[in-house]
């Protein structure tokens, strides 16, 4: 029986990273490779470095390859560049998300028509690609032929407030990843998502900068604090590797206690 330390290892494997660049996405793709994968990083541009670079410090490989993922004709070809480099992607990690607020009465159509395409319409399309990629190659030993990782929301379950795209994209992710899992897990793909809770990210720093909301938001969390990216590091390793074997359609809650008050 392998030890815990060996269920854990990423050692020998390919992730593939959407929303790299920085807080949660930063934190998980670093800490794939801390765990022992390569990691090639989806990027608008290469202009940013720095998570390749921590990847790079690791000993572990890592690429950047140029997408808009608000263009489904860019996203739609991503895949076949990558696997015609010669990559073998074990790992799927949908981290890449916006966000746009608006009085629900007010909300434009463009914005929502973004949200909607960044937060679900190119999840579905990678899931897609990356999971015939992981279908069209023989499973492993232990019967496993990949991992995908979904980020979904804390508004997968609840509604929010001035962010109607936001929510519905998020209770989409929820929903894709469980019709995913129904179709994979017994091929050897787990399908699973996060839905991180209230973190001290940029995205939220239009909720952080309102006192009065910000006050509210922290004392409703048990943990008596906001979450911060490396909270997340513990959890996508889990998902990735195989000591999650047998776990697939859940969509992990990482809120500091927010979903039980």
């Amino acid at each position: 029986m392998a030890s815990v330390q060996q269920m854990f290892s990423l050692e020998g494997q390919t992730a593939l990273v959407t929303g790299g660049t920085r807080g949660i996405g930063q934190a998980m793709a670093v800490a794939l490779a801390e765990a022992g994968a390569d990691v090639l990083l989806v990027q608008r541009s290469e202009a940013s470095q720095e998570t390749k670079s921590l990847i790079e410090s690791l000993g572990r490989k890592s690429a950047i390859y140029v997408a808009d993922l608000a263009d489904n004709a860019s996203i739609s070809t991503l895949v076949p560049r990558i696997t015609g480099d010669g990559h073998t992607i074990s790992i799927l990690l949908n981290c890449g998300g916006i966000q746009r607020r608006h009085p629900a009465h007010q909300f434009p159509d463009t914005d929502w028509n973004e949200v909607l395409q960044v937060n679900l319409t190119t999840v579905f399309t990678l899931c897609r690609d990356v999971g015939a990629h992981m279908l069209s190659r023989a499973p492993d030993v232990h019967g496993r032929r990949g991992a995908i990782i979904n980020i979904a929301s804390l508004l997968s379950f609840q509604g929010g407030i001035t962010v109607p795209a936001y929510a519905a994209s998020k209770g989409g992710v929820a929903q894709l990843t469980k019709a995913l899992s129904n179709e994979w897990a017994g091929k050897g793909i787990s399908v699973n998502a996060i839905a991180p809770g209230y973190i001290a990210t940029e995205m939220n720093t239009a909720l952080m900068q309102d006192e009065e909301r910000a006050t509210s938001i922290l004392a409703r969390i048990p943990a008596g604090r906001w979450g911060r990216p490396e909270d997340f590091k513990g959890s996508v390793v889990f998902l990735a590797s195989r000591a999650s074997g047998y776990v697939s359609g859940e969509v992990l809650t990482v809120d500091g206690g927010w979903m039980g008050r």
